[in-house]
């Protein structure tokens, strides 16, 4: 029997680091800074949209002062400050990961994400070896492949 028949085609996850360099380290700070632009900007289109949704409310009513308007408008008020504390939540993880960036000391090494690659393992091989393979990049260039291909 020849090798292709004694061997599988297996998917495996492979780590990749980062080394942090001075224009890593700015890319990934502006990167983070942009998101946390972006959900300001969210807190205040939301609550722009959420004054126009009370005044509609309460033009569109006969009696503006009814129970049954405050209770349309408590509703709205309500998923408002329920989106408002999910996007705050999410700003503060986004700043404590900024922060974070900023104490990261240069060459260090920092998980980037992960990519699937493929191998073939035959008889004998050992798996975990062959499933611990990770790549380092520095600005974006392999600098190492560590592991058994």
């Amino acid at each position: 029997m020849d090798d292709a028949n004694n061997s599988l085609l297996l998917k495996r996850t492979i780590n990749v680091k980062a080394v942090v360099t001075p224009r890593w380290k700015e890319e990934a700070q502006q990167q983070l800074q942009d998101q946390i632009n972006q959900m300001d900007g969210q807190l205040q289109q939301l609550d722009m949209q959420a004054q126009r949704m009370v005044s509609e409310v309460q033009k569109q009513s006969a009696e503006p002062e009814s129970l049954e308007v405050k209770q349309q408008i408590e509703g709205i008020q309500s998923q408002v400050t329920q989106k408002k504390g999910e996007l705050l939540t999410q700003k503060n993880k986004t700043l404590q990961q900024l922060q974070q960036v900023q104490m990261l000391e240069m060459d260090q090494e920092v998980n980037q994400g992960q990519l699937d690659s493929f191998f073939n393992l035959k008889k004998g091989d050992n798996l975990i070896q062959k499933m611990q393979v990770e790549v380092v990049i520095k600005d974006g260039v392999v600098e190492d492949i560590r592991g058994e291909m």
